[in-house]
């Protein structure tokens, strides 16, 4: 069963030698590389649950135990395609069956390779979840100690590209990483929707023999099953919902990597990246290329291109058996996942050796009028005045000094009350120190204590719940990680203990 026709066309050519070749070939190989371990555990755990639920005598049980113990996963993992079997579960099957004789057949009862292959690929995207998620919390670890140390640091945050009001660069990056920490949400949406056990559905109507779904879900580390078994075998949702929380995670990062970047150049001169994540000019000596950002930037995007292919095969697939078309599509999720897993790791190194020009940002800072808004807000406090009134008073008086090519220290409380004469009809009372205060950066972020500003208080509360968050998120992790790793060995465990002598 599953040997493929050796046929022959006119001419020598074997009839589908192509279609093995183009199509079934990297198919095999690819199930050796990322399928034969899920599928040997897929095997001893539907073995365990026919045994216990009596579906299979004892004596047939443990001599497929015995084979599948004493299967050569590293031979069967480096085979050279032949043709001989369609895929590699044939021969895994013809391989049972040499090692367990006839008792080997009864393997496959109540099951199918359209449940099967669905929960191989499952339990392999899972362990490709696991790892970008936990390179993900790696990232964000980074960028809370990275944060904890710029409480201080004044910059100008910019709309629209412009300089718009100051902030400090822990605002920025508080900022970033409540980002990822969506997309790590998102991405354990998308594990526990896939960690579910198709295993049971058989080809689509599950099975009459008393089979208990549950407990194969339990062996193979599954929060439960995908309760309509047409459902388990048809549904491909949780291959795209992995693949689009991946897209938007690189989305996301994609535009924090950019301005990295341009923070980068000389004229803005902001931050200064590591020797090691730097390369320099075969012609000009002073180039210090941030290639290890650029490189970041460009596999976002063929993580987000990757991400896109799943969907677009996936579009139009007819409800029904979706292995063969998996088949194809599983390997864009893979590599979206491995992608941005790389990068998460990659940008948490540079940015736990990143160097910021403190100095520079607070010059830049001092030296612009984004404190306007404070300026203004400080006259509606201390006037009187409507908001739109001093909105006024205070566009009046930077455009002046604009015009007059003053600077921001330059602005006096005389400049003031002529805007102020211009606008409403009326000076106003600040003093030179007040005035100096309102169009302080410091000052401006002092007093944003909201939550969620800049203030050096309001960080300190922030940096404290998102450790606290991630705390709470790797101890997450670390469980589901010792849960799938530990699977294997309990498998083996209750197959060796079958083959113990009886006293």
């Amino acid at each position: 069963m599953g040997e493929r026709q050796r046929d022959t066309a006119e001419g020598g050519e074997s009839v589908g030698g192509f279609y093995a070749k183009a199509i079934l070939e990297p198919i095999y190989r690819q199930a050796q590389e990322q399928l034969l371990a899920p599928m040997n555990a897929v095997n001893k755990a539907h073995l365990i649950m026919l045994a216990e639920q009596g579906v299979i005598g004892d004596d047939g049980a443990r001599a497929v135990a015995a084979a599948l113990l004493g299967l050569d996963l590293e031979k069967l993992g480096t085979n050279r395609y032949t043709g001989r079997f369609e895929d590699l579960f044939f021969e895994v099957e013809h391989e049972l069956a040499e090692a367990a004789g006839e008792a080997a057949g009864n393997l496959h009862l109540a099951r199918s390779r359209n449940d099967m292959g669905i929960a191989v690929y499952r339990i392999a995207l899972r362990e490709k979840l696991l790892r970008t998620l936990d390179a993900g919390l790696e990232l964000r670890r980074r960028l809370t100690e990275f944060a904890g140390k710029h409480v201080g640091t004044v910059m100008l945050g910019y709309t629209h590209t412009q300089q718009a009001q100051p902030t400090t660069m822990a605002h920025y990056a508080l900022a970033v990483s409540d980002s990822l920490a969506r997309d790590f949400r998102r991405l354990r949406a998308a594990y526990a929707n896939c960690n579910r056990s198709s295993m049971g559905a058989a080809a689509l109507t599950g099975s009459g023999f008393a089979i208990d779904r549950f407990r194969v879900a339990e062996l193979l580390g599954f929060g439960g099953v995908i309760d309509n078994t047409y459902d388990a075998v048809s549904g491909a949702d949780y291959v795209a919902e992995a693949a689009s929380a991946a897209s938007l995670a690189a989305v996301n990062l994609g535009r924090f990597v950019q301005e990295l970047l341009l923070w980068s150049t000389q004229e803005f001169a902001a931050i200064r990246a590591a020797d090691p994540f730097v390369q320099i000019s075969s012609i000009m000596p002073q180039k210090r290329n941030p290639v290890s950002i650029e490189h970041a930037r460009s596999l976002l995007s063929s993580c987000a291109g990757d991400a896109a292919t799943v969907s677009t095969m996936i579009h139009n697939t007819p409800f029904g058996d979706i292995v063969d078309t998996e088949d194809d599509l599983q390997p864009y999720a893979w590599r979206s996942l491995r992608t941005l897993e790389t990068v998460y790791r990659l940008l948490a190194r540079i940015i736990a050796t990143l160097e910021v020009n403190e100095r520079a940002l607070r010059s830049r800072a001092e030296a612009s009028f984004a404190t306007a808004t404070e300026l203004a807000d400080t006259l509606v406090r201390r006037e009187g005045v409507t908001f739109r009134a001093a909105h006024g008073i205070v566009s009046r008086l930077v455009r002046a000094a604009a015009a007059e090519g003053l600077t921001v220290r330059e602005l006096t409380p005389e400049r003031l009350n002529a805007a102020s004469e211009a606008e409403i009809g009326r000076t106003v009372r600040l003093t030179a120190d007040e005035l100096a205060e309102a169009l302080d950066p410091a000052h401006f972020v002092a007093v944003r204590k909201l939550r969620g500003g800049p203030s050096p208080s309001e960080a300190e509360r922030a940096l404290r719940e998102q450790e606290e968050r991630w705390d709470n998120e790797e101890a997450w992790l670390e469980r589901e990680k010792e849960l799938q790793s530990g699977r294997a060995a309990d498998l083996d465990a209750i197959l060796t203990a079958w083959l113990q002598p009886r006293g």
